[in-house]
């Protein structure tokens, strides 16, 4: 990755960077220089709910937001959004960009980690919302959710059911009906929000066209914290030392002519 042509001198290669969390999804667009890995853009599923998404943070559905999310941004940033809008509506399909008449599509390629690539692995859930947002990354429809070993083919509506969130509708249907209690516990924040089985899919056509509409990074409402907490003692100054020293010492001077007052009164008697 960091080796160069004598002819394309400083030029990056990017890679498309998909790690996952207990409760989160990173996407980065990293290059490797001498010095360490520079990131050029990043997205997390945690940015989400500024798109109307604020629950699911970490499935498939999640996934494929976190990487249009990405891939709008980045496009963004390079002033090449315009020309290159990607699949608008995904059907679920395999889509690769094709290349412009003035600037090349944006090329990374895909670095999954330790992740182990199965078929339907969260991270191709990721890669299909990078393709489908305008990037040029090499791959393959193998992986992707919905691709049937037996005839070699791409169900593409198996795909767009997990692309919206369909497994988990299905899911949601299924605990409602067999097990109640189950479902108000494991679907809890669902439950909160006010998310249904049957509006799932509106829902992350929303986020999809929200994320489309501005996908630059939304400043966070939380307040700061006006004390920090601090794990461990302050550094004293050196006065500081000086006058806590002279303190002990005072005591410690104290008590000693308290026992010797003690002792001498002990004596008299």
């Amino acid at each position: 990755m960091i080796n160069q042509d004598k002819n394309k001198y400083n030029t990056p290669k990017y890679r498309f960077v998909v790690r996952f969390t207990n409760k989160d999804i990173i996407c980065q667009i990293v290059s490797a220089t001498i010095t360490g890995d520079h990131v050029l853009a990043a997205a997390y599923a945690h940015e989400l709910p500024h798109f109307g998404l604020e629950v699911g943070l970490s499935n498939y559905a999640a996934a494929y937001c976190t990487g249009l999310l990405l891939s709008r941004r980045v496009l963004k940033t390079l002033e090449m959004d315009e020309e290159y809008e990607g699949n608008v509506e995904a059907t679920g399909e395999d889509y690769s960009v094709e290349p412009a008449e003035t600037r090349r599509p944006f090329r990374a390629l895909l670095d999954v980690g330790l992740i182990k690539t199965t078929t339907g692995n969260r991270v191709f859930g990721a890669l299909k919302g990078a393709l489908d947002g305008g990037l040029d990354i090499p791959h393959s429809d193998k992986r992707f959710a919905g691709f049937n070993k037996d005839n070699k083919q791409l169900d593409s509506e198996v795909h767009r059911k997990y692309i919206y969130g369909g497994h988990v509708a299905s899911y949601m249907n299924t605990l409602m009906e067999d097990e109640p209690d189950k479902y108000q516990s494991h679907f809890s924040g669902y439950v909160k929000k006010g998310v249904e089985a049957d509006n799932i899919e509106e829902m992350y056509k929303k986020v999809h066209a929200a994320i489309r509409a501005d996908p630059t990074p939304k400043k966070s409402d939380k307040q700061q914290p006006k004390q920090h907490k601090r794990y461990n003692l302050k550094k004293l100054t050196y006065e500081e030392r000086k006058a806590k020293l002279i303190e002990r010492l005072n005591a410690l001077n104290a008590a000693a002519g308290n026992d010797d007052d003690d002792d001498d009164e002990d004596d008299d008697e």
